[in-house]
């Protein structure tokens, strides 16, 4: 029975997290509000700077002039310039990106690059990279090197609509995303979704959602997973950007007005107890 109250309109509802990196922040707004959470990371970030493949990406950018920089991510390019720092070449890749045009996908990335002394030439007010990537085909592109701050996801269709407008195109990957550590407590969430025991699933990125399908299909619980997302659980992303996945699979999802994750929980708190009346 729904326990529900005006300072926790949560109590009485199961919420599955997916989440790594906001798993705390989220868990504990959701807390705040009443609910239960069951964690279950759906993926494991992993940053580059040990292999070799970020220290690469640098050295390519430094290689010749820059004309724009696509920042997608806060975290990511923060990222990027302490790997610089540490590899002894912050300073020449600030100074190599100072001319350039840099253009932020969101809020955050904006703020990274005003943190780092850098001037933003534009930012995507949608948040979305589709938006970034019209902005610069804007641009006459034959000639232009374009750097592109990858976040995870390769953006390969991004990249080759930069490379067919003419531009060469610098990749950095900062991290990238794998299976998470703890496969046995995604296991168990999947089967709790399975199981009608959770009533929301928030997603905060898009590789969260990716894989939590995925890793069903893996261990032979997709459809399940799939028709019990579709019929009885709520489904909210932070953004478009994070609910591609589930769209794609044609599953109903909600998004809230802002990218952010306080309005991520305002909304289930509107939501779930709604579904009740």
């Amino acid at each position: 029975m729904n326990e529900a109250t005006t300072e926790q309109p949560l109590a009485g509802y199961t919420v599955g997290v997916t989440a790594e990196r906001k798993a705390d922040e989220l868990g504990a707004l959701l807390t705040r509000r009443g609910a239960h959470v069951m964690q279950g990371a759906a993926m494991h970030t992993v940053p580059l700077p040990e292999d070799g493949e970020l220290a690469a990406a640098t050295t390519e950018v430094l290689a010749a002039p820059v004309d724009f920089v696509v920042v997608t991510t806060g975290v990511g390019f923060r990222g990027w310039l302490e790997a610089a720092e540490e590899n002894g070449v912050g300073t020449r890749l600030l100074e190599q990106l100072r001319p350039a045009r840099l253009l932020a996908r969101g809020a955050k990335a904006r703020g990274a690059i005003r943190g780092a002394g850098l001037t933003v030439a534009w930012n995507a007010p949608s948040e979305e990279s589709t938006e970034v990537l019209h902005q610069l085909l804007e641009h006459d592109l034959h000639g232009t090197r374009v750097v592109v701050q990858v976040h995870g996801n390769p953006m390969v269709e991004f990249r080759a609509k930069l490379s067919e407008a003419g531009a060469e195109v610098v990749p950095v990957a900062v991290y990238r995303w794998t299976d998470p550590l703890d496969l046995d407590a995604l296991d168990r969430l999947i089967g709790a979704v399975i199981a009608g025991e959770i009533d929301a699933l928030p997603f905060t990125s898009a590789p969260a959602a990716a894989n939590l399908l995925d890793r069903a299909d893996r261990i032979g619980q997709g459809t399940s997973l799939r028709e019990a997302m579709r019929s009885r659980v709520l489904l909210a992303c932070v953004g478009p950007v994070t609910a591609a996945p589930i769209a794609q699979e044609g599953l109903p999802y909600s998004v809230p007005e802002r990218a952010r994750t306080a309005s991520l929980v305002r909304l289930l708190a509107e939501e779930l107890p709604a579904r009740e009346v």
